[in-house]
């Protein structure tokens, strides 16, 4: 591996009252309504984005494959590169990937030399993306953005970083700052980036036992850090706590009610829930999972043209109970290829996906255009709110994350073999959005908590006191309890949002300290299993209206 730079990660973007007053004149220039907003924010970003990462800069990652021919958008400089693995050409000069910029709603192309299809990734404790695997002469190799605020930063990639092949693999963020890579097609193994010394690759026979021949329906498993430090694993319809420290499986958990497999290509997805009481002796922690296709469907798409249903529940599991079950639920309608996000006040949002057929080329139908909003500490049967829809499918090879603005980038899909946008059902998408939930309506404005200390990329150490300024206009005030909740980053494809948790942090006060201004005192959590080291965004909520989010790093 050559050496390479690491460009300074600097704060691109720190000035907190252009956003809120950004915010404040688009929520009078949009209609909206009970259910949320949509935006059409560019027309042709020149890639589908099948790969997503917001980072510490407010700007966002997007990556597709780069073996299947040209993109929509040249390389910077009229720079060409050689593409031996290429099925169309084998010298290309268009980009794969891009950055976008959130504040200034613009792109720039980046340069990926290997093919970066169907991988996965996270950011680093000092807020790198690393991005792990793909296909063939990409297949085992690993690749660094370190954000810049300039345009000055590119991809780098470390040959053979990987002791196996990564493709349709899930990474995750540990307790140390490593990454842990677990599965993939034809791997029933995990290892971890970087490296370590023998033993390197570790055996885990739990993802050859939820292999279905022909179908899979065990790629991209949902993985979760445990309060205890151990991995929830979920793959197909089951599910275990492993001890990776020790490659032993602690618990097994139950089949899923149904046993309808939820894991690609039969896709669901799935979020552990917002981690409350962080200074409980046991933490509390739950995994919701939704959606999926019957046990089948990918087979009846491929080879007969039969579309069935996708799944229409969703079911939760307390992960720590002595002895868990699972909770089902009905969802408003069926849903496959469906994003699950954490909102900052400790929603969730469905959205993406379809209906019908199953996760893979030309094989899902009936386009679920209209967002779900999850409330999860509402009872059972009163949990779900119909948002308002989209009017772009968002099928296979879509992707959807938090900015730190409280919107979601919605962007991606991609049913095809190459970019097609002719005579199509579903047509390469190249168009950026962005959903705006309700509580960025302008009826919400004298609510809407404003922080104004801390500044941004500040730090914070595990276990200590952390003190928000924030200011709240208007007759609405300020009601207790004020939660302040902070998100980690995640990497987006496929799905399933890598390494995404929310936690609500521990209140110890809240003081008034000027006619429109508050001080919330909060504990840091104390351990690195509820929160992994590194950058994350910390809002105040009011009245279940978050502020805009400010990066904070734990440490």
């Amino acid at each position: 591996m050559a050496a390479e730079a690491k460009p300074q990660i600097l704060s691109h973007v720190n000035n907190l009252n252009y956003f809120s007053i950004l915010l404040l004149i688009l929520s009078f220039n949009v209609a909206s309504g009970a259910g949320g907003t949509w935006k059409l924010l560019l027309n042709d970003v020149g890639i589908s984005a099948m790969h997503s990462q917001l980072l510490i800069n407010d700007r966002v990652i997007m990556y597709d494959r780069s073996n299947f021919g040209p993109s929509k958008i040249s390389l910077p400089s009229g720079a060409c590169r050689d593409s031996p693995n290429d099925v169309v050409s084998k010298r290309d000069c268009t980009a794969h990937s891009i950055e976008y910029d959130v504040a200034f709603n613009s792109i720039r192309p980046l340069t990926i030399e290997s093919n970066t299809w169907c991988s996965s990734g996270g950011v680093t404790p000092e807020g790198a993306l690393l991005q792990t695997g793909g296909d063939k002469e990409g297949e085992r190799k690993a690749r660094m953005f370190y954000p810049c605020d300039d345009e000055s930063c590119d991809w780098t990639e470390v040959d053979n970083a990987l002791y196996v092949r990564r493709w349709y693999a899930t990474n995750h963020v540990l307790p140390d700052g490593r990454q842990i890579i677990i599965g993939g097609r034809n791997q029933f193994n995990f290892e971890f980036f970087p490296k370590t010394k023998a033993p390197s690759l570790y055996k885990l026979p739990f993802l050859s036992e939820t292999y279905d021949a022909g179908q899979e329906n065990n790629l991209y498993p949902f993985v979760f850090l445990n309060s205890d430090g151990n991995l929830f694993i979920y793959a197909n319809n089951k599910a275990i706590l492993l001890d990776y420290n020790k490659n032993t499986v602690v618990k097994t958990y139950p089949k899923i009610p149904g046993g309808d497999p939820r894991s690609y290509p039969s896709t669901g997805s799935a979020v552990l829930l917002p981690i409350k009481n962080l200074e409980a002796e046991v933490v509390e922690m739950e995994v919701l999972v939704c959606g999926g296709a019957p046990k089948g469907s990918y087979l009846l798409a491929l080879y007969k043209n039969t579309f069935v249903k996708a799944l229409d529940t969703c079911a939760r599991i307390k992960i720590n109970d002595d002895k868990p079950q699972w909770v089902l639920e009905k969802m408003p309608r069926s849903r496959e290829m469906g994003d699950m996000i954490l909102l900052p006040n400790g929603h969730v949002l469905l959205i993406n996906g379809g209906s019908s057929g199953s996760a893979g080329w030309e094989l899902g139908r009936e386009p679920v255009l209209n967002p779900d909003l999850y409330h999860p500490d509402k009872p059972v049967g009163s949990r779900f709110q119909v948002q308002n829809p989209s009017t772009i499918p968002r099928m296979y090879h879509s992707t959807a994350g938090l900015l730190r603005d409280g919107r979601v980038l919605v962007g991606g899909s991609n049913p095809h073999q190459f970019y097609n946008f002719t005579d199509v059902l579903f047509p390469t998408e190249l168009r950026l959005e962005a959903f705006s939930p309700s509580y960025l309506e302008s009826q919400y404005w004298s609510i809407r908590p404003r922080i104004i200390s801390l500044l941004s990329h500040s730090t914070v150490n595990y276990g200590g006191i952390l003190r928000l300024r924030f200011m709240v206009f208007g007759i609405g005030g300020v009601r207790s309890p004020v939660k302040v909740t902070m998100v980690f980053p995640s990497f987006t494809s496929h799905s399933f949002s890598m390494s995404q948790r929310l936690l609500v942090l521990d209140h110890v006060e809240l003081v008034r300290i000027g006619v429109w201004t508050y001080e919330v005192r909060v504990k840091a959590p104390k351990s690195k299993n509820l929160a992994p080291p590194g950058y994350y965004m910390a809002s105040v909520v009011n009245q279940d209206i978050p502020s805009e989010g400010i990066w904070l790093r734990l440490q």
